[in-house]
This record gives C-alpha cells, sequence and structure tokens, in this order.
C-alpha cells in the first residue's frame, strides 16, 4: 500500500506558521484579518499528525509577512506555533515563537471598570503572564483581572 503524505503545494515568498494548537487554525486567520475574500494563496490544514503534538493545524499564507504584535497575538492562542519565513521557495529563517512575560496592547481587559477601558486614559492595556499547571493565564496590570487560556480568543484586541 502507498503511503500518503500530506499535499499541500509549497508557496514561493510568504510565511508557514507550523504547529499551530489543533482547531487554531481559523482563529489565526482572523488574528490575521484573512477573510474569504482574500486575493492570497492562503493554505490551511487542520488536525493533522504530529510527533510532536498529537495533532496540529498549519497555515501557509504567500506573499504575507507578519508583524511583532501579530506574532504576539498568535502565540497567545497557540504557545507552541513556529514561524518559517520562505522566500525563493526555500526556508530562509525559521523562528520558534516565545510567549512574552509581559503582553502591551493586545489583550483587552475583560473588567469593564479596569482603567485600562477608560477612553478618557492615555493609557495601554498591559497583562502579566502566570503560570498555573502549565496553563498560561494572564492578569491585568492594573486590575488585577485574570483571563484563563481558553477566553483569550475573545479578548484580542
Amino acid at each position: 500500500m502507498e503511503k500518503k503524505g500530506l499535499k499541500i503545494s509549497p508557496i514561493k515568498n510568504g510565511v508557514v506558521i507550523d504547529h499551530i494548537k489543533a482547531g487554531q487554525a481559523l482563529n489565526v486567520c482572523k488574528i490575521l484579518e484573512i477573510s474569504p475574500g482574500t486575493e492570497k494563496i492562503v493554505s490551511i490544514a487542520m488536525n493533522v499528525r504530529s510527533r510532536k503534538m498529537g495533532r496540529k493545524d498549519i497555515l501557509k499564507i504567500e506573499g504575507r509577512k507578519l508583524e511583532i504584535a501579530e506574532i504576539h497575538k498568535i502565540v497567545i492562542i497557540s504557545p507552541n506555533a513556529t514561524i518559517n519565513i520562505i522566500e525563493n521557495c526555500k526556508v530562509e529563517q525559521k523562528e520558534k515563537v516565545r510567549l512574552p512575560e509581559m503582553i502591551v496592547r493586545i489583550i483587552k481587559c475583560q473588567n469593564p471598570t479596569c482603567i485600562s477601558n477608560d477612553p478618557k486614559e492615555p493609557i495601554k492595556s498591559k497583562f502579566l503572564r502566570e503560570n498555573q499547571g502549565g496553563n498560561s493565564s494572564f492578569k491585568c496590570w492594573y486590575c488585577g483581572q485574570i483571563i484563563e487560556a481558553e477566553k483569550l480568543i475573545e479578548s484580542i484586541i
């Protein structure tokens, strides 16, 4: 019996986001503002077998570069993601993203009375990462509100 592999066309220039937490590829598309009407070539593989993760998602985007803020948003929902920069059909740069200890202007506090939600205040939202039993949660610098990892996609600005 012939072994069948993953059949996704390679890209010439762009980005491949690998090791996305299974089921999160569409949320990564949302973060990157990739909509159904996009002109870019986008390949999404979901629930692909992975030796390291069991299951993972993969996202390939032709002709796209990522901003640091976008990378931070991705790592919030998928801490094991790997960013591959593709140039002339070759991986020019491969980087495992790291979840920073402090996140600024990426998460909106869920506490409506938090000072970071007051439009009259010139401050930026700030969250500290907290690890509890292997899971990350984020604590608002100003009011102490904690956002659990599962709720983060709803809070990303």
